[in-house]
């Protein structure tokens, strides 16, 4: 659905991303993983089209979205839910999520939404029991659910995850993730950029390791979870097939 070619991204003279190649598969989860500084959000923000970049970025095979801006590339139906959530301090819960109609809905638009609202209600009840209550008010766990809910609420084809567990305690991390496999299962492609890298790579069809603004390893995510560098590098120990990880009694 959407395939990276020789990608290239800037921060004034500053390169970050050196000619990255990557492809999100239609109807899939796809990961990225890396240290801090890696540019796995320079990746998703020059997909959503928000900083200096050039390379071809494809999407269904006919489109290079390199030169459209954020509103064109949205209207197309790729979404981000950026790292901090950013959502609308000011504004209840039910006015964050309208917002997120905006690319097909207009400012002043009669079209319905009753039927996002719905669906992003079944799939956090939290909000919807929330829903006349400002956001600066709300959990960090609360803030991320609206954070997705109001994405949803664009009616995305592809959902642009970074860093969605950031400042979650681990219970809710738990819960964040069946939520993302269950929105999913509704047809969206996700890419997630994730700090837990344990947890990205279970739910994940397909990962990418990105170092230094390159793309260093790349598989499925199965046969990468067995990989002594990547297990090394990023999961805490070394494991084997069917092993437990010492740190979190969990299989990998």
């Amino acid at each position: 659905m959407i395939k990276i070619e020789d990608l290239h991204a800037y921060y004034g003279p500053i390169e970050a991303l050196k000619g990255i190649e990557l492809m999100v598969e239609k109807g899939k989860i796809t990961c990225l993983i890396g240290s801090n500084g890696a540019g796995k959000s320079t990746l998703m923000n020059s997909i959503s089209g928000t900083i200096a970049h050039r390379g071809s970025i494809m999407v269904n095979g006919d489109t290079n979205i390199v030169r459209k801006n954020p509103r064109q590339i949205a209207r197309m139906g790729i979404i981000q839910v950026p790292e901090g959530r950013h959502v609308f301090p000011g504004l209840s819960v039910e006015e964050n999520l309208q917002t997120g109609t905006v690319v097909w809905h207009g400012y002043f638009g009669k079209q319905s939404y009753a039927h996002e609202l719905e669906v992003v209600y079944d799939l956090f009840p939290r909000l919807k029991e929330r829903r006349k209550q400002l956001a600066w008010s709300m959990s960090g766990g609360e803030q991320q659910m609206l954070a997705i809910g109001r994405a949803l609420m664009a009616r995305p084809k592809v959902l642009l995850l970074d860093e969605p567990s950031m400042g979650l305690s681990p219970l809710l991390v738990g819960e964040m993730f069946e939520k993302i496999v269950e929105i999913n299962k509704t047809g969206i492609t996700i890419l997630l950029n994730e700090q837990n890298a344990r947890l990205a790579m279970k739910i994940s069809d397909n990962t990418y390791v990105i170092e230094q603004g390159k793309i260093k390893m790349s598989g499925p995510s199965a046969d990468l979870r067995d990989d002594p560098r990547i297990a090394e590098a990023y999961l805490g120990k070394h494991t084997s097939k069917g092993k437990m990880n010492q740190e979190s009694g969990e299989s990998i």
